[in-house]
């Protein structure tokens, strides 16, 4: 027995990265500092008025009380319909399970599949969350480098010779945070046919920013590529990025029968079912009008086009265009090894964030939290002024290095 009364699986873990980006942006302008944040991922829209009247609606008639584990037969059917209508995935309510935020989904999946030591493949530049959690769970995450060069996108032949007799998990997330990037169906079924040689491993498949793209196509799907995946797929989603409804936390798994019952097990243990109003909602979100998701991918890919250009002009900072997702992954080699106005040389993206905070009052998260370097992420999910202010303080500090 250790002298800390801290389990050693949480001690490994660190608090996310973009929170705690977040957490200091917000002490700075509690301090008085003028701070620009372009941290926080999550829409800054509010939720649409129909998807309230339907929490409203159900305050009134009462459906305040604990629901069934898995989620309310609405909700379930809900996103059962969803997924036949917008993905051609047919499911029975039996192998879906509602939980409180995607996050939620993620997490209690590693919890009842991992032995400790198993490997989970991660391709980088990953969501920050992801190896903390399996190392949470007593697993090994695999980080797979997937660089610019490729589109940031894990390329068949990686996939093969990540792949070990202990491979439990990969782990897809397209459209992608931090890049945006996303994969096509022919990418998919390049995947596929590497998959289908390994039985043994998982596919989980992060479909949060699935609406959110910018070429007006419907993102494919895993397992449209190759259905035969189907008993060994998770797939992944919620309702917070597409309907602007984060504070409600609700996400949904939906896979086999046995993974869906386990996680509905683990969570009866722990946290119980998800809030029955935001259920209520979440239902309302996806069997009703979907005019909101259209007009706000149109200001986000505004948004997008007009801080590439502006990004693209700064001296030692590029930034391809993302797929879909609301961030910018902003490459920023050509500011290392610069020296800062107080004589600091910046030896890495850390530095490079840590510049920008101090010296302009712009918050950004270092792409060594998403395991791939040099870059760092800006979420475009803030107005256009705050955006312009934001450029107008990055090329500033670019004009000022050395």
């Amino acid at each position: 027995m250790t002298s800390s009364r801290i389990a050693s699986r949480v001690q490994r873990i660190k608090p996310s990265p973009s929170t705690s980006a977040a957490d200091r942006a917000n002490s700075l302008r509690r301090e008085g500092r003028s701070i620009v944040n372009l941290v926080v991922g999550e829409p800054d829209f509010d939720t649409p008025v129909h998807i309230c009247e339907a929490a409203a609606a159900a305050i009134t008639r009462g459906a305040t009380r604990y629901t069934l584990m898995a989620g309310t037969v609405e909700l379930r059917q809900a996103i059962a319909d969803k997924l036949l209508r917008e993905n051609k995935l047919s499911y029975a309510l039996n192998e879906i399970i509602a939980t409180s935020g995607a996050k939620s989904a993620i997490y209690n999946a590693l919890a009842v599949t991992l032995e400790p030591g198993d490997e989970v493949i991660i391709p980088a530049p990953y969501w920050v969350s992801y190896p903390d959690m399996v190392i949470a769970c007593e697993g090994t995450p695999i980080t797979i480098a997937c660089p610019e060069s490729s589109g940031f996108k894990l390329l068949p032949e990686q996939l093969a010779a990540a792949i070990t007799p202990r491979t439990r998990w990969l782990i897809i997330n397209s459209p992608s945070n931090p890049t945006g990037a996303a994969y096509t169906l022919e990418e998919y079924q390049a995947l596929a046919k590497v998959l289908l040689q390994h039985p043994q491993v998982m596919i989980m498949s992060d479909d949060i920013y699935e609406h959110i793209r910018y070429d007006g196509e419907r993102t494919p799907h895993l397992l449209e590529a190759e259905p035969a995946l189907r008993e060994r797929t998770l797939v992944i989603n919620g309702v917070s990025k597409t309907y602007a409804m984060t504070g409600w936390r609700i996400g949904y798994a939906a896979g086999p029968t046995d993974l869906i019952r386990a996680i509905d097990t683990l969570l009866s243990q722990s946290s119980g079912n998800c809030c029955s109003v935001s259920q209520a909602a979440a239902a309302a979100a996806m069997n009703g009008d979907q005019s909101f998701v259209a007009s706000s991918v149109e200001i986000y890919r505004q948004r997008r086009d007009h801080m590439l250009a502006g990004i693209n002009a700064i001296p030692g900072l590029s930034c391809v265009a993302p797929d879909g997702a609301f961030y910018l992954y902003i490459n920023c080699s050509g500011w290392i090894g610069k020296t800062t106005p107080q004589g600091q040389q910046l030896a890495n993206d850390g530095d490079v964030v840590m510049y920008l905070l101090e010296s302009e009052g712009v918050a950004v998260v270092a792409g060594v939290a998403y395991g791939l370097s040099p870059y760092f992420r800006l979420s475009i999910a803030t107005s256009l002024e705050n955006l312009d202010e934001g450029c107008k303080r990055i090329a500033r500090a670019a004009a000022a290095l050395q």
